[in-house]
């Protein structure tokens, strides 16, 4: 988390339930005043206090540094109403539940009592943000902001513009997201976005694995913890497959279509690559063009990775799971 950051920031976070409340913990911590908000007073006064006594565990967890709290406190106040909350608010963060007429309603309030000047970022993580722009006094300064749970300690966000948010409140919701130590990445108004199409890809091949009776849910699960989901907190899926080889993952896209043609047709992009010898780290160019002669260096860091997380692991143990 980065520390006073965002000093001097006022923030209001609509909507203090799990996720709006993990938002609101991670501004306050990052410097900014920041005032939470729900249906009624008694609501936003009652996440304050489990806020607190969150944080309280968190510190005594490890999980947040020492003194979080008292950092939370001098930050963090549960306001009378949403008008309230969004009267001198710098950035406001909408986070009420994912219901368009629910969010509607809400925008259109907070939009309407906001300063002409403040920036309003949306939590959803699904619906288009044009669409939800609709609602919004003066849209220019309206973006998706899609945090992750639990937002304390999810390090990724999505930053979506709509077709007519201006370059300076996508700046300006960038700095103040980055101030808490979050890293942004700015993605089109697509239903879904990024994080939730892939998501949702991969649960949906896995439940075909399963309906297919290839493999139990818990083996599914034992694949991808134990494979491919053990790179994926160090690299994304295109340093992987640059490291793989490309010409690799086009032979076994072409494996894949024995059985599957049309579900693994081979990518354009993979194909126009590899046409052109450019099949990753082993030739230095690729997705993302790594130089050959870093390949030794970046060998050594995967591999450093990997058994640091075999180590993190182990220490952990298994998870509660039955």
């Amino acid at each position: 988390m980065a520390a006073n950051s965002n000093t001097g920031k006022k923030i209001a976070i609509v909507g203090s339930g799990y996720m709006g409340g993990g938002i609101a913990q991670v501004m306050a911590l990052s410097g900014a005043t920041v005032m939470i908000s729900d249906i009624s007073a008694e609501i936003a006064q009652s996440n304050y206090d489990r806020l607190i006594t969150e944080s309280e565990q968190f510190v005594a967890d490890g999980l947040f540094p020492v003194g979080s709290t008292e950092i939370i406190k001098s930050n963090l106040s549960a306001a009378e109403s949403i008008e309230v909350a969004v009267a001198h608010a710098d950035f406001i963060e909408e986070a009420v539940p994912e219901v368009i007429a629910i969010k509607h309603e809400t925008l259109a309030r907070v939009s309407s009592a906001a300063l002409p000047t403040a920036v309003i970022g949306s939590n959803t993580s699904t619906i288009s943000i044009g669409v939800l722009a609709e609602a919004v006094v003066g849209p220019e300064r309206f973006l998706g902001s899609h945090f992750s749970n639990p937002a304390p300690f999810i390090p990724g966000v999505e930053l979506i513009p709509h077709a007519g948010t201006t370059p300076e409140a996508l700046a300006f919701a960038e700095t103040v997201i980055r101030g808490t130590g979050k890293q942004t990445a700015r993605i089109k108004d697509v239903t879904g976005f990024v994080l939730n199409r892939l998501q949702y890809a991969l649960f949906t091949e896995a439940t075909r694995l399963v309906d297919e009776g290839v493999a139990s849910v818990e083996d599914i699960d034992t694949v991808v913890r134990t494979t491919f989901g053990y790179r994926l907190p160090f690299f994304g899926p295109f340093a992987i497959a640059d490291m793989a080889g490309l010409d690799v993952y086009d032979f076994c896209y072409r494996s894949l279509q024995t059985s599957f043609p049309e579900r693994f047709a081979t990518p354009k992009v993979l194909s126009d690559l590899v046409s052109a010898g450019k099949l990753g780290t082993k030739t230095g160019a690729g997705f993302l063009n790594v130089p050959a002669d870093k390949t030794p260096q970046l060998v050594a860091y995967r591999n450093k990775a990997y058994a640091k997380m075999a180590a993190l692991l182990e220490d952990l143990g298994p998870a509660p799971i039955d």
